[in-house]
Formats: C-alpha cells, structure tokens, sequence
C-alpha cells in the first residue's frame, strides 16, 4: 500500500504522542489505534500501517542480542543490562546466546549498533590490518 505523505507526518505525529520520556507507551498507543479504528478519518489504513512500521522499527531498535564464549553468571548479566539501560534507556528485549568461536570476550548488537569487544573480533581487526 502506498503512503501518502500527509498519512505518513499524520502517523508521526500521532506516535509521537504516544511516548512518555522517550519512551513508547503502550497503554496510550492502544488508545490511539482503538480510536483510529472506531473514527475512520480519512486515510486510517495508511496511517495505521504506518503507525505499525513505526512500533516494529522502535522495537528493532529495543532488541539486543549478547553473545559470549561461555555462559554469563548473574553478576556478569546484571553488568552488561546495567551498561546498556544506561546507553540505551529502559524497556530493552535482550537475549543471551553462546558463541564458542567469540573465543572470550563480548559481542552486543543494539539494533543495528554492534558492539565487538571479542577476542574473534580483534583477530579479524588485526588481520584485515595486514
């Protein structure tokens, strides 16, 4: 479907009005979709979906991914949530994976932001240096 751009700033608006510190609000995001939907202003698919691309771009840039050699303790998984909530702001999807090859070290990935501070990472650094 084609968005014009009036559906579009309209969608931007709207959504922006649904953040409370920066943050997404659910509660009021569902409010909104809900009175679009009972309204029907001109337009409301467009800006519905739109208002649906913007919640899943929000969502991707929420999503992190922590990938380690070895299993991180407690104390360790606490660290790295404190860091980024602190970089990032709150409200963050993180998932913990193993990865043996890292060979020590950490990798995060916030969104399209990587963070490589892995022993595979300084090798490949190192080696694309020569």
């Amino acid at each position: 479907m084609k968005i014009s751009k009036i559906a579009a700033a309209t969608a931007r608006r709207l959504y922006g009005l649904c953040q409370v510190n920066g943050q997404l609000d659910d509660n009021k995001l569902r409010d909104l979709v809900s009175k679009l939907i009972a309204a029907k202003p001109r337009d409301f698919q467009a800006i519905l979906a739109s208002i649906q691309r913007l919640t899943r771009l929000e969502q991707a840039r929420r999503a992190v991914v922590v990938e380690s050699a070895t299993a991180l303790n407690d104390a360790e998984r606490q660290k790295v949530v404190a860091g980024l909530t602190k970089d990032y702001g709150a409200k963050l999807t993180i998932e913990y994976k193993i990865k043996p090859e890292l060979l020590g070290g950490l990798r995060i990935k916030v969104g399209d932001d990587v963070l490589d501070g892995s022993v595979q990472g300084r090798i490949d650094r190192l080696s694309k240096a020569f």
